[in-house]
């Protein structure tokens, strides 16, 4: 006969109260912190309202249901939609990460950590106008910004050393459960509140990286973390109403999550919760392509020049980068829609050498039917080499190398052409803000008419104003 299980609830998983102690208990004192948060917030809204200029995002926009009415709702930046946190959440998620350009992490695990800013923004522009409504104060932006600080935290921390890509799950799973964390915090949940919440999260189903992945890239790796984030609101909701939570939802012999989806293995968090994360935050800046492939892209502007009147005469193209990069992006054969171009280094890298630029048009059906293109990436080799792979996983680095080399039929070459770290890359931080400012100008030019547009400039460039401003009236400045 089998032993009966004893039926004894254990002390919740150590991971879910780390994280709750987290979000209740830790002061961010870190100036720099505070002031890449602030950056970051420009340019993930900035990258939400290039997105608004294609239709394919659009169209999953709104309300579920058509003329829902939704007293104090939170509004969606760029648009006139006033929706509940959890259809807002969704919304702004979905537009943040549509190009594939806001900031990323890469550790053990990839991601995106401003994708939070969808559940954040949803939740905390709702909490004020009903606090106004209600005569109480709203909250500030001082308070946005530390709970993107510590969503981003949540999901890094958790990357450093733990690859749910290896065991084949999508990595907007940390933007579940980091949104979760922070968005019940700010609804006023109580430490048990969080941990159920948090316990909640982990037993949700979680998608598969497939929609990432030859041969199904699509459309999905744009609104995925738009659904997790929203799907954090939810939880949140529930946690603060009452609903129970799941001690053991990670270590439960069997049925927890470590068993079922992690291999039998444990979390491992190599260091405790603080401001790391958006410190050290990677910013796409100059153009937006899958991250791993950025400093390839920048070397392939550089060969540009002298490539670009030589097409025709070009016999391969070497192509020399990181073990991750070969994981994810590597990729022949035929490309089906912009999801799977962006994804794709040679498609990204052959743009930069025929171009010289890199636009999210570059990914639509006008620009791919280019026959140069698939040409190119007929003739190009992608090799791994193993020190770029060291350097990349090296804290002390987290380089994100690519070198590329052009060979021609005559016998000839260019320079193989190395960069290690890219332009969003905090070691080039100095030389990296004011393109970012000029990519947020950009961006608002192509929503709000001249005067809009530097009134919003303006406050997000005066760190105490903004700091110290109601998210509701901050939220303002951007309905259209």
């Amino acid at each position: 006969m089998s032993e009966a299980m004893t039926n004894l609830r254990p002390q919740p998983d150590d991971v879910l109260v780390q994280i709750a102690d987290y979000v209740l208990n830790t002061e961010i004192t870190s100036t720099e912190a505070y002031d890449t948060a602030r950056l970051c917030l420009m340019d993930t809204l900035g990258c939400g309202l290039e997105a608004l200029s294609y239709p394919a995002c659009t169209k999953l926009l709104g309300p579920i249901v058509p003329g829902t009415i939704v007293p104090n709702g939170a509004r969606v930046p760029g648009t006139q939609f006033v929706l509940d946190p959890v259809t807002a959440a969704f919304n702004i998620g979905a537009m943040i990460r549509w190009l594939d350009f806001n900031d990323t992490w890469l550790a053990a695990e990839w991601g995106h950590p401003s994708d939070n800013l969808g559940g954040i923004l949803a939740t905390a522009d709702w909490l004020s106008r009903t606090a106004v409504a209600n005569g109480k104060l709203p909250l500030t932006i001082r308070q946005l910004l530390t709970a993107m600080i510590k969503a981003h935290e949540i999901q890094g921390v958790l990357a450093l050393e733990n690859s749910f890509n290896r065991v084949g799950l999508d990595h907007v799973i940390l933007v579940k459960v980091a949104s979760t964390a922070v968005v019940t915090a700010m609804l006023g949940g109580t430490k048990d509140e969080i941990i159920n919440a948090l316990s909640n999260a982990f037993i949700d189903g979680h998608p598969l990286r497939t929609y990432r992945h030859a041969p199904n890239t699509g459309s999905r790796k744009s609104w995925a973390a738009g659904d997790a984030t929203s799907r954090a609101v939810r939880l949140a909701l529930m946690a603060v109403k009452g609903e129970m939570g799941y001690p053991s939802a990670l270590t439960a012999k069997t049925w927890g999550f470590y068993d079922v989806l992690f291999r039998g293995q444990s979390f491992k968090l190599s260091q405790p919760f603080g401001s790391y994360v958006m410190e050290n935050v990677l910013f796409k800046i100059s153009f937006p392509a899958e991250f791993h492939a950025q400093t390839a892209v920048e070397a392939a502007f550089q060969l540009h020049p002298l490539v670009r009147d030589r097409l025709e005469e070009i016999e391969k193209v070497v192509i020399t980068t990181h073990e991750s990069a070969i994981r994810i992006i590597d990729k022949r054969g035929p490309l089906y829609n912009p999801a799977d171009r962006d994804h794709c280094i040679q498609y990204m890298t052959a743009i930069g050498l025929i171009y010289g630029e890199l636009t999210a048009r570059h990914y639509e059906d006008e620009v791919a039917a280019d026959p140069r293109i698939d040409d190119l990436r007929a003739k190009m080799e992608v090799v791994e080499n193993p020190k770029f792979s060291r350097d990349y996983l090296d804290p002390q680095k987290r380089s994100i190398t690519n070198a590329v080399q052009v060979f021609f039929r005559d016998g000839s070459s260019t320079d193989q052409v190395v960069v290690e770290y890219p332009i969003g890359h905090r070691r080039r931080r100095a030389e990296g803000i004011p393109l970012l400012i000029e990519k947020f100008k950009v961006n608002l030019a192509r929503r709000f008419p001249p005067k809009q547009a530097a009134q919003i400039l303006s406050v997000c460039q005066d760190a105490n104003r903004l700091q110290a401003m109601p998210v509701n009236e901050w939220v303002d400045l951007f309905v259209i």
